[in-house]
């Protein structure tokens, strides 16, 4: 395979698929309107000879030739979602529109990354692709539930009238180096608390629970499914089916820092999911994936990151 479109590709997820692509010696475009995705994350690749950067929106029709596309460009933390709800809406439906046009046109597998928000607040545990989701559709964090699963319809039907071919992967909560330490997600803002000695923010009474897939792990379900035969469109869930609670979360943490911060309870926000487990079956199936890192082997990775960055 040539040359690689990743866009998004300076992003915390972006910047790992770049590492892994060009560790294949494939050819890199990473594009990225650095909205989110700060150029520091690819800074050391950019001496690379088969590694491009190209500042640009995806909300913005794109005319490269490449031989093959991952779409990851989008807020993905509420924080910054919900900074300028219409324009995620915009990156999410636009973005689909517009990569999906230039798959079509270059004749070119293109892969959609997706997310567990599209099950919104579920009533089925844990998630499995069939189920179709409980999500408020007027509700602020809608512009990145309803946008993906919008950026998912476009995909499907791409696929059916355009015989398009598509790979739709839904990412469950991820974490690891290069997370930006401001975007308001559970392990980022409980490791940065505990570094800087600061309260824990919990909000709601901390049992609600999460599922944490670390980033090498993710990244490698998802070269899985670009590399699986054509008729496997997905979706596919790719997380970690081992479910933390928040106060769970909250203490590992603190003890991996050694940090004697204090717990501060906070009202949970609008709409946020009570329970957010993968069914990973069909990944186990098709892909042959499940995750290989430990939450606690993944913890320390993790902080030692942070701890490197607040330092700098």
């Amino acid at each position: 395979m040539g040359d690689i479109l990743v866009t998004g590709g300076s992003g915390f997820l972006g910047s790992h698929l770049c590492d892994a692509l060009l560790a294949r010696d494939q050819g890199v475009l990473c594009v990225d309107n650095f909205f989110t995705g700060p150029k520091r994350n690819i800074k050391h690749l950019l001496s690379r000879p088969n590694f491009e950067l190209m500042r640009h929106d995806i909300t913005l029709p794109l005319h490269v030739e490449v031989d093959a596309i991952y779409n990851l460009a989008c807020p993905a933390s509420p924080v910054h979602y919900q900074h300028d709800p219409i324009q995620t809406t915009k990156t999410n439906v636009l973005g689909a529109i517009n990569m999906l046009g230039l798959a079509k046109r270059l004749n070119v597998r293109i892969l959609q990354a997706s997310t567990s928000e599209v099950y919104g607040d579920p009533e089925v545990h844990p998630q499995t692709e069939e189920y179709w989701g409980r999500v408020n559709p007027i509700g602020p964090r809608s512009c990145y539930d309803e946008g993906k699963r919008c950026a998912e319809t476009l995909f499907f039907d791409y696929h059916r009238q355009s015989d398009l071919d598509i790979k739709v992967m839904r990412i469950f909560n991820t974490y690891g180096p290069r997370m930006n330490p401001d975007d308001g997600r559970v392990v980022s803002n409980f490791v940065v608390q505990a570094l800087r000695g600061e309260s824990l923010t919990i909000y709601g009474d901390g049992s609600q629970t999460r599922s944490f897939c670390y980033v090498d792990d993710l990244i490698a379900g998802m070269l899985a499914l670009m590399d699986s035969p054509a008729g496997f469109t997905g979706p596919v869930n790719i997380g970690n089916p081992f479910e933390c609670s928040m106060i769970e979360l909250a203490e590992r943490i603190l003890r991996l820092v050694g940090s004697k911060s204090k717990l501060e309870f906070r009202p949970l926000p609008q709409d946020d999911p009570l329970q957010r487990c993968p069914d990973i079956s069909l990944a186990k199936k098709q892909l042959d994936w499940q995750p290989k890192v430990q939450l606690e082997d993944g913890l320390k990775e993790t902080i030692a990151w942070f701890r490197r960055t607040l330092d700098a």
